[in-house]
């Protein structure tokens, strides 16, 4: 079933309540920017104890509707530009260029769900940022202390060293194939990237 039948599911009144969180976390399947269970952590932050609450079950679909439908609408605009610059006979996206296709982050509150996120991972999934040995833990622990402690900044020096961390970890994740080492590169990437958007928003004039 697509996002939008889920949806409905959702706003179903006829429907039980469980059945509704249910289309609500097939909703979440569907679009996750941040994580599925780092976004389901978010809506009940927003909206409330949707898994009980009628209302704020239909609050969390509205707050993850607005963000699916900005996405969708900055991949509008990319595939505008794609098709633009193809007819000038640029036919590969430029170095750096990002692809809205696969969300990476949450569209119309980035900063305030990295951070959520960020604090998800610190809660919820500790042994993952402090497991190890090979030094990329110990930066990604001391970032995630520091961004919870200052509300989401970082120095320079530590977005450098950030930065030297998400460089290596996508160059683990691309030489594993699967097991536990790749899915640990995996989970250590994703909290790099929530780090990642909220240093980039704070230093943003």
């Amino acid at each position: 079933m697509s996002f939008g039948g889920f949806a409905r599911r959702v706003r179903d009144p006829a429907l039980p309540h469980a059945w509704r969180v249910s289309a609500l976390r097939s909703c979440v399947r569907l679009y996750r920017p941040i994580g599925f269970e780092a976004t389901l952590s978010f809506l009940r932050a927003k909206a409330g104890p949707f898994r009980t609450d009628e209302a704020a079950l239909l609050r969390a679909l509205a707050v993850l509707e607005a963000s699916r439908t900005a996405w969708q609408e900055e991949k509008r605009v990319y595939a505008q530009g794609r098709r633009r610059a193809k007819r000038r006979g640029e036919r590969s996206p430029r170095p750096g260029e990002v692809n809205p296709y696969r969300p990476s982050h949450w569209y119309g509150a980035r900063w305030e769900a990295a951070l959520h996120a960020v604090g998800f991972w610190y809660r919820r999934r500790p042994a993952v940022l402090v497991s190890g040995g090979d030094g990329l833990s110990t930066v990604l622990w001391e970032c995630v202390l520091a961004c919870l402690d200052s509300g989401g900044r970082l120095t320079p020096a530590q977005r450098q060293r950030l930065a030297g961390c998400v460089k290596r970890l996508t160059a683990l994740q691309a030489g594993y194939r699967d097991g536990g080492p790749a899915e640990r590169a995996r989970d250590l990437l994703t909290v790099a990237r929530h780090l990642e958007a909220l240093a980039e928003v704070r230093v943003r004039p």
